[in-house]
């Protein structure tokens, strides 16, 4: 496994986290699974030798969840920092599904040189 893929999975992983303390300290157990499991899944997927369209899906949802922990962020102060978490996150789960297909990107422009 390479390591933008461990570290993909990382993030996923302590997205799951966040996610576990974020919902589960009140009990909102729909929100937990509606927000908990699809990373949950994907960080599985990735551990198990997941082919390229994991990291996609993890890339497209991360999206989401970005523009999710945006909106939290914005509207209810007293989850501010939950939800910064979660655009953090996001943001290093979109790069690191990103990281294999940019080197690739530039080693064939190099190669050009």
């Amino acid at each position: 496994m390479t390591r933008a893929r461990r570290l993909l999975a990382l993030a996923l992983l302590v997205l799951v986290a966040l996610y576990a303390a974020w919902f589960g300290r009140h009990a909102q157990w729909f929100a937990l699974a509606f927000f908990a499991v699809p990373p949950l899944l994907l960080a599985t997927a990735l551990l198990r030798g997941g082919g390229a369209r994991t990291g996609f899906w993890a890339g497209v949802l991360a999206l989401l969840w970005f523009s999710h922990g945006v909106m939290v962020a914005w509207t209810r102060p007293p989850e501010r920092l939950f939800a910064l978490g979660e655009v953090a996150l996001a943001v290093t789960i979109v790069l690191a599904a990103s990281l294999t297909g940019l080197r690739a990107r530039l080693a064939t422009r190099a190669s050009r040189r």
